[in-house]
């Protein structure tokens, strides 16, 4: 359980995070969970109480399974979405759609939306549940040096409370947009200059009222609309404030039930639970890293919401750094491998800021004439057979000297379908059986060629060994829907070694003579990617004989 006050012990602790939003609870969440001790410091006394974020993807639902909270355990705070996400003129007319239709790659429904302060209460509340995570709220932290072995925080309480000295042997600050942590690293922040204000309204209608289920953008020169689910029993509505508007006049409750009555509604058959303006923009650190310091989610980039990718990237970044940082905690993995935190996501998160200032670019014209040229052109192109596209998927950047991947299909999202095994005989979720992390074969029998070595390292790593296809009794799974096998197919190959943060590392092609020497040359590469600059795996086994078990 965690603790909210300080013992000797905690002045020497693995990691350090700074500022406990969403992104700073995940990586303290998923650093506990793999036993490493953490401080979480909190300048704010308690959680902010009203909802900002409200969606993110299958990636992300991934990611809470992965942290031990599947999104369908948490009902009061997340719901599936299951359609398109429509862009419509002011005469309603669709100019362009993106596909949130469907179980997406990752096994869960492509798009949610959620109540940020009930996901992150659940959040909070297994976050605490780790013995190894203590938390401090109404403190004020600064880095005040760092060498080889670690970093020296200064702990100020808000309260005039003496401050203290701990130390950590890492730093992680995600502490939001304006960063401390990232001014006294003197990183540089780079604006890409993407400015308009918004009004986001957050309701919670009653059951009668009828309100469309889409996720809509009106795309009204006259006032720039957006209209969205809020998580379960909400709405949420962002409008667009106009030149000549303050931010006072635009925020008074009877303005905002004013903006909210064409759609029904209204004061009497709603609640309103905030109308806050905010400035979207756009832009990410120049590094990520500074000695023992890292930087995470808003701390590290921004982007306007068009796209619900927002929180979505700061998770992203959790996972990317702390399975990296556990290796390296361990004693597995040198410091260097952390170099490639940054190399990954800067390439992965551009794609998404590009992406959701694309998708602003439609919406935020307020001219009438240019609306109307826009109109006629996204019309005609709808017209002309285009069918909607889902969310980009972009793979992680860096080649194979500063990404943790390799080949033609590294860096990409790994599947995630369905599969049975002898000892789990119902169909179940690949990572709920396995773990995300996964050398996944073909043919059983090639496992064989793997000495003890390279097993025990791959298992050091997260990195289960397993099979498609056979019978269970080898110990290989059944491949329930397909996913595996198709999945193969598409890509032509016969292994996919899988991290554990669901990207690829890279492939064995089909088109090598011997699999088993691919594998051997895949599993070698990856350890010596991932491990210390001593080890030296060996990889070179004997195939066993026929007959000999084989344990997957």
């Amino acid at each position: 359980m965690a603790q909210e006050t300080l013992t000797p012990e905690d002045s020497d602790l693995d990691v350090i995070i700074v500022g406990m939003g969403p992104v700073g609870k995940m990586a303290a969440l998923l650093l506990g969970r793999a036993g490493h001790s953490v401080l979480v410091v909190e300048r704010k006394t308690s959680t902010y109480p009203l909802p900002r974020a409200v969606a993110h993807d299958a990636e992300i639902a991934r990611l809470l399974q992965a942290a031990g909270m599947p999104v369908d355990s948490v009902p009061d705070a997340v719901e599936p979405y299951d359609d398109m996400y429509v862009w419509v003129n002011a005469q309603r007319e669709t100019l362009h759609q993106v596909d949130w239709t469907g179980i997406d790659p990752s096994g869960w429904n492509n798009t949610y939306f959620y109540n940020q302060p009930a996901l992150e209460s659940h959040l909070e509340e297994r976050m605490r549940s780790q013995a190894s995570v203590s938390v401090l709220r109404g403190v004020v932290a600064e880095v005040q040096g760092q060498d080889d072995a670690g970093a020296d925080v200064r702990l100020i309480p808000v309260d005039g409370s003496p401050a203290t000295v701990v130390r950590g042997r890492y730093v992680l600050g995600a502490d939001g947009a304006n960063s401390a942590t990232r001014q006294a690293m003197g990183i540089e922040w780079n604006d890409l200059g993407y400015f308009f204000d918004w009004l986001v309204v957050d309701v919670v209608p009653q059951p009668e009222v009828e309100v469309t289920h889409l996720a809509l953008q009106i795309c009204d020169p006259v006032r720039p609309t957006t209209v969205v689910p809020g998580g379960p029993g909400r709405r949420r509505w962002e409008f667009m404030r106009l030149e000549g508007e303050s931010v006072e006049s635009l925020t008074q409750p009877a303005r905002i039930w004013e903006m909210l009555a064409p759609f029904g509604v209204t004061a009497e058959n709603s609640e309103l639970e905030r109308g806050v303006v905010y400035t979207f923009n756009s832009g990410w650190a120049s590094h990520w890293r500074s000695g023992r310091t890292f930087l995470l989610g808003d701390a590290a980039h921004l982007m306007p919401p068009f796209a619900g990718q927002g929180l979505a990237a700061g998770f992203r970044d959790c996972l990317n750094l702390t399975w990296k940082l556990d290796l390296v905690l361990r004693g597995f993995a040198d410091d260097e491998l952390l170099d490639s935190y940054a190399s990954e996501r800067m390439t992965h998160v551009s794609d998404f800021i590009a992406f959701s200032m694309e998708l602003g670019k439609i919406i935020c014209i307020v001219d009438p004439e240019q609306a109307r040229r826009r109109d006629e052109a996204m019309i005609a192109d709808l017209a002309s057979g285009r069918t909607p596209e889902p969310p980009p998927a972009p793979r992680l950047g860096g080649d194979n000297d500063e990404g943790v991947h390799t080949g033609r299909h590294g860096g990409v999202l790994s599947r995630q379908g369905y599969v049975r095994t002898r000892t789990n005989p119902e169909p179940t979720r690949f990572d709920d059986v396995f773990g995300a992390g996964a050398l996944i074969l073909r043919d059983a029998s090639v496992a064989a060629r793997l000495d003890a070595a390279a097993r025990d390292g791959l298992q050091e790593r997260g990195i289960a060994v397993v099979a498609l296809g056979g019978s269970e009794e080898d110990g290989a799974f059944i491949d329930v829907n397909g996913t595996y096998g198709s999945w193969f197919d598409e890509w032509d190959v016969d292994a996919v070694l899988v991290r554990p943060d669901f990207y690829v590392y890279g492939t064995v092609s089909r088109e090598i003579d011997s699999a088993a020497d691919g594998v051997r040359d895949l599993v070698r590469s990856f350890l010596a990617r991932t491990g210390t600059a001593s080890s030296e795996p060996r990889l070179d086994a004997p195939a066993r004989e026929p007959g000999d078990p084989v344990h997957v």
